[in-house]
């Protein structure tokens, strides 16, 4: 992590909203590159929104919650991996909003989106064992941590084979929006594209790499806990490329990657714990943590039970013109984040 010890509150500061800000504006150039590997490799938007948009968007987080782990703060690297598959899980609700047809869940009806949102359920479920579980560790880690790594390799393979093989399809209707390649996509030139993504993506990360720095000197200067910075503020920063993304992909019309790059980021952000827990150098990082961290995979766990039922219900038009679980979704958030803040 960066060297933050003697920084002042207003460098901190300073340093928190400059980093934000590059997250996001690279962010935002990153969805049309993604749509177009999508279309390039032909693996879909789905996978595509979980592997590239996901990995590269949580760029941020990684660097985020792995510098703060190898530094000892157990309880703002879990929080920030956690507090980001919330608030990610949020963004959708607000990207419902711009989508002005039909409810998004209704529109990007998609096997594939529902298989990564089971598999974010199982990962959440291991990592909440592994917290509430005994004390046990090799080497320093934690025997779950491998194991969430290898879930999310099979996982990834079971959505790819979805998409490829499905053995069953949504019902289409007129505002179902099917993930069709666009025909000059698939034939530009991968090696192009692949720069252009590793560039971006370096760009993230290096943002996220000061934006753990200052984070954690912010939280020395206000006195404010490891679990709220951690898992409020931090993660507003370093998941704002997921909303720039979102909204992006809605305003491009692409639907399914817009909601497979909200999931996939959210199935790829549990894999945060596991490198933390692998930064982690007093033992295994799942025993450092509190009630808070529980509460957070609860919190989490609940908003992407509701977002699963909302894509099996597919309601047509709802609450505002958003579908009545993506309400649901802020209203949990927002009740939940507010508990945090309670003494």
């Amino acid at each position: 992590m960066l060297e933050h010890e003697g920084w002042s509150f207003t460098l901190s500061l300073t340093l928190f909203f400059m980093s934000t800000a590059v997250i996001g504006l690279v962010g935002w150039k990153l969805t049309q590159l993604v749509d177009r590997l999508a279309d390039r490799t032909g693996i879909g938007e789905a996978l595509a929104g979980a592997v590239f948009l996901g990995a590269s968007t949580s760029l941020p987080g990684i660097v985020t919650s792995v510098t703060t782990a190898w530094g000892g703060h157990a309880e703002f690297a879990v929080s920030h991996a956690l507090g980001g598959i919330a608030i990610q899980t949020a963004f959708l609700a607000i990207a419902d909003m711009t989508y002005r047809h039909a409810n998004l869940e209704h529109a990007a009806a998609s096997p594939a989106n529902l298989m990564n949102g089971v598999l974010l359920m199982s990962m959440l479920s291991l990592i909440l064992l592994a917290i509430v579980g005994p004390e046990f560790s090799l080497w320093n880690v934690h025997p779950v941590t491998p194991c969430v790594v290898a879930i999310y390799i099979f996982g990834l393979r079971l959505v790819h084979h979805c998409h490829v093989e499905p053995l069953w399809s949504p019902k289409l209707t007129s505002h179902t929006k099917p993930d069709e390649p666009e025909a000059g996509n698939c034939h530009e030139n991968l090696q192009k594209l692949m720069m252009a993504f590793t560039a971006s993506a370096v760009l993230i990360g290096t943002g996220g790499w000061i934006l753990a720095g200052s984070a954690v000197s912010l939280v020395t200067h206000t006195g404010l806990s490891e679990t709220l910075v951690g898992g409020v503020f931090t993660t507003m920063s370093t998941s704002m490329p997921e909303l720039i993304t979102s909204l992006a992909a809605v305003r491009r019309g692409a639907l399914t990657l817009a909601v497979g790059g909200i999931i996939g980021g959210n199935t790829f952000d549990t894999l945060l714990v596991a490198f933390s827990d692998f930064a982690y150098q007093e033992g295994s990082i799942y025993h450092a943590t509190t009630n808070q961290q529980v509460y957070l995979i609860a919190l989490t766990m609940l908003m992407n039970g509701i977002l699963l039922l909302g894509l099996l219900r597919r309601e047509e038009h709802g609450i505002a013109n958003i579908g009545f679980e993506s309400f649901l979704i802020l209203l949990v958030y927002l009740g939940g984040i507010t508990i945090l803040f309670l003494p």
